[in-house]
Formats: structure tokens, sequence, C-alpha cells
């Protein structure tokens, strides 16, 4: 087995290939009920980042050269220059022959040299991916809900009525891929809200809370084939941008929306705003995105101000998530 560094953008068509068949197999395995990747702007979706921002990725390959796993660690900048996130993927078949250990190795040294202090990963509580975290000397940061929403099982009727229960005063507009130029300002001043929600206080969140940044946010997700969609709530009065709520549908993997920050602004709420942006959404996603079959959000365990929305509008908790971290030179002193 040998452990090299992953350059997407040089990779060939066949290599590809094999990342994502790793990828699938490990799903099959795991968590049959998930949808599978395809091809379709791969290449774009491994190797573009935000600015400032770097993706390094490494592979293992059995003595036929084939890939059995691979891993990516991303690495910030700014406020977050001393962390980075990183994914491990091996194949079923392979598991217990070292691959993991070594793709971790290779992720431990390389943000060791990049100057990180600490790294994290997100591991779905129910894979053999939480046993190799717990013995790797991780620590569990955060634990969250998954929750699914199937959109065969949705009452259109029902949600249509509350995406125009609104107070008088608002209204909702929708937008997909970018915001009109004379918004941005006003929506990333609400996303900072964010960092204040009791929600959020476990982890650190890295959304995008000022107007460059948020413009790069959606022109970096579109250039990897990840397509945004947006419905913002204004307050009439003043024209104020008081919430907003983004789901992305990924070209890698068609039939899931992932749904993104959801915020109103403490002065706004408790007048429905939430509950009436998500089911705005979703009667835009059923005209927009009609291949899709189901979306995914995630609340805390406690505190969560959208808990009581996603369940109102369908949405079911099937599984946990855990975020896992540790220091750098820890995690390298017990690989040895």
């Amino acid at each position: 087995m040998q452990i090299t560094e992953f350059l997407p953008t040089k990779a060939s068509q066949s290599d590809l290939e094999q990342w994502r068949d790793v990828l699938n197999a490990m799903t099959a395995e795991d968590m049959p009920n998930e949808p599978r990747w395809t091809d379709d702007r791969l290449r774009e979706y491994l190797s573009i980042t935000m600015p400032g921002e770097r993706r390094l990725a490494f592979v293992a390959r059995d003595d036929d050269r084939r890939i059995i796993g691979h891993a990516n660690l991303l690495l910030f900048g700014g406020e977050f220059a001393d962390a980075g996130v990183f994914e491990i993927f091996v194949r079923p078949g392979q598991r217990g022959t070292g691959a993991g250990r070594g793709l971790l190795r290779a992720i431990a040294e390389r943000a060791r040299e990049e100057g990180r202090t600490t790294i994290g990963v997100e591991v779905i509580a129910t894979t053999p991916a939480v046993g190799f975290y717990d013995r790797m000397g991780f620590n569990r940061a955060v634990v969250e809900n998954r929750n699914l929403l199937a959109l065969t099982e949705v009452d259109w009727d029902a949600v249509g009525d509350l995406s125009g229960r609104l107070a008088a005063g608002y209204r909702l507009e929708y937008y997909t891929g970018h915001l009109p130029d004379d918004l941005v300002e006003r929506y990333a001043a609400t996303k900072v809200h964010l960092k204040a929600e009791p929600a959020y206080n476990t982890g650190a969140w890295r959304g995008s809370a000022d107007a460059q940044r948020l413009k790069d946010s959606l022109a970096t997700l579109a250039a990897r084939g990840m397509r945004s969609h947006l419905v913002v709530a204004i307050a009439e009065a003043k024209e104020m941008v008081v919430g907003l709520t983004e789901l992305v549908v990924a070209a890698q993997r068609p039939t899931r929306g992932d749904q993104y920050d959801t915020v109103v602004a403490p002065e706004h709420r408790s007048y429905g705003l939430g509950m009436a942006m998500k089911a705005r959404m979703l009667c835009e996603l059923r005209e927009a995105e009609p291949q899709l079959v189901d979306v995914q959000t995630w609340t805390a365990r406690e505190g969560d101000p959208m808990e009581h929305v996603d369940a109102a509008l369908g949405f079911r908790n099937d599984v946990q998530w855990y975020e896992y971290e540790t220091d750098v030179a820890g995690l390298l002193r017990r690989l040895g």
C-alpha cells in the first residue's frame, strides 16, 4: 500500500472514477439509504475552494495502483488559520489494512507543516468511523441531529399555506445562484446574528457574515457545481433584511438538498418568518429542482430555534452527527 498526495486538477478520469467508487462503496456499506455520488463536476468539487482557503488531498493505493481510500484536508484562512477540517474514506473491503491510519497520519503531518494546531472531522454516529476516531484519541466536541424530509411525503397544500403566513409589513423574496448587489450588505449583516445563537456556541461557525465573503461563497459554490437557493425576509418599513434561509443542491449528488444557514434577526422573531421562509423554500424547490428526493438539515441537541419549524414541515430526525477534534501534536504522538 502506498499513500501519496492527490491533485484533482491533474487526476485522470480513471482516478476520479475510483475516488467516486470508494465513496459510494463506503456509503452502500455504512449508510445504504443515502444517495450515491456521480461524476458530474467532480473535478471542480474537489479542487475549487474559497479565496484564502486550500484543500489538500491524499490517496491510498494497493499494489495494483488502484485507489482503496482517500482523504482531504481543508485549510482555513483568516481568524481560523490555525485549524483545518478533514475527511477520510476507505473501501469497506480494505478496512483493517492500515489505510485509514496511514491517511490520517498524512493529514496530521501536513497539518503540522502548514502550522495548524487543531483539526476536526464530522462523523455519522452509526458508522464504524466513530470507533476509529475514538481509538485515535479525538474529542467529541459537538453532537447534532440530522433531520430528513422526504419530498414525496410533503403536504404541499399545507406548506403552501405556511409560506404565505406573514405578518403585515413583511415580504419574502427568492433568488437562485446570486443576490442582487443592493441586497448583499443587508443580507450579510443579518447572518452575523448566527454567531450569537446558543446552538452555534458549541462549535466554530464559519459562515459568510460580510459582503465580500458572501459574494465569494456564492461564486465558489457555483464553480464547484453546487446550485444555491436563497429565501430572504424583508421588513418593508425600512427595506431591511431581517431573515434568510439557504439551501444547496450539488451536481455530484442531485437528489438531495442540503439546508445551510437559517436565521431571523432577534427583534423580528415570533412573527413566523422562519416557518414562512423554509416553507417558501420547499415550494420553490418543487419547481426549480424536480429531481430532488429529499432535503437534509441539522439541528443542535438543545436550543436550536429551527427545531420546531423543521418538525412542523415534516422533517424527521434519523441519525446523529458527531464533530470530533484533536490537537495535531498530540495526534502525531499517538500515531507514533
